[in-house]
């Protein structure tokens, strides 16, 4: 039999028969994935092959074989640093909620993020959720970003939830596809999802005062068949982004407006650090290119991955707001 993952708990696989049916699976055996070290060989969004072990009373499926994946999001597992973590795959796009202050989303975050979408080939789309709220301020940080990766190319979205603001538009986007929400914790994933479908009633929580940060609601990815024929993967909120297995040399063409200037730069393997005559650092010092991409490229390139796994968000906020401030 032939089934998709809806979710994953880590031993146990829910999976959706072709039939219609779901069936709890478990790994038959031991089973590793070629070339990739995984803390999760099985991720939702994955077609899988399982058999009906029919010597107990309750139906239970045994996973023996793994379709080939289109694409997948993996970022390196908070736990163990040598390992990575699969969010979810044969995603067809991707919805990166962010919210200007409640919690913060960095620009660093952004970019590590759209720098893994544009790797692995998934549409990118961003989301500003909670713009009920924003004061003038807000709204200001929100037009500045808005500017800057609209300019890039990505599609960008207002959307408030609760107001059901920007949700038509949402939908139109999903129509027939397999699409994934991502964000920090507590930038209201469960609430827009429950917006877009009351009927589903995903569990939210309130972002925590002291700290600014979410509270963790989804523990594990879990897909969802919507109304409107759709499929959306809520994720477990992520407090950073560890980039996994780049080159140096091609991480900048995960950069569109980077990938655009290529050409033009004297060194085939330009870097963009120090070399002469590169086109990226004309048109940064010409203000063609946003001073918070460009940190972010530094950051990346130089395997600053330290600080992903702490709680990051008062300092990368700082950061991020000077690199505004850059002559």
């Amino acid at each position: 039999m032939t089934g998709l993952v809806y979710k994953s708990t880590g031993s146990w696989y829910t999976v959706k028969s072709e039939q219609g049916d779901f069936i709890e699976c478990r790994i038959k055996g031991k089973f590793r994935m070629q070339g990739i070290k995984s803390t999760n060989p099985i991720a939702v969004g994955d077609v899988v092959d399982f058999e009906l072990d029919t010597t107990t009373d309750e139906t239970i499926g045994q996973i023996h074989n793994i379709h080939d994946r289109k694409n997948y999001i993996v970022r390196k597992s908070v736990n163990l640093s040598k390992q990575t973590h699969i969010i979810a795959s044969n995603i067809d796009i991707v919805f990166l909620l962010i919210t200007i202050n409640n919690p913060p989303t960095t620009t660093s975050f952004i970019d590590r993020f759209l720098v893994t979408a544009e790797a692995y080939g998934i549409e990118a789309v961003l989301i500003f959720n909670k713009i009920d709220t924003y004061d003038d301020a807000m709204l200001d940080e929100q037009l500045y970003l808005q500017h800057i990766y609209s300019q890039i190319g990505y599609n960008c979205l207002k959307v408030s939830a609760l107001e059901k603001k920007g949700l038509e538009q949402l939908k139109e986007m999903m129509i027939g596809k397999v699409s994934m929400f991502s964000g920090h914790s507590g930038v209201g994933k469960s609430t827009l999802v429950n917006a877009l479908e009351p009927n589903l009633n995903l569990k939210t929580k309130h972002i925590s005062e002291q700290s600014k940060q979410g509270q963790h609601t989804t523990t594990f990815a879990e897909m969802y068949d919507l109304s409107f024929d759709a499929k959306i993967i809520d994720t477990p909120g992520i407090k950073g982004f560890g980039i996994v297995d780049m080159e140096p040399t091609e991480i900048s063409g995960f950069f569109p407006e980077f990938f655009q200037l290529k050409d033009q730069c004297k060194f085939n393997n330009c870097l963009h650090k120090e070399e002469p005559n590169c086109a990226v650092k004309k048109a940064l010092e010409e203000n063609k290119i946003a001073w918070s991409r460009y940190n972010s490229y530094l950051k990346i390139l130089e395997g600053d991955d330290e600080h992903y796994r702490s709680d990051i968000y008062n300092e990368d906020r700082i950061a991020s707001d000077e690199t505004r401030k850059a002559p």
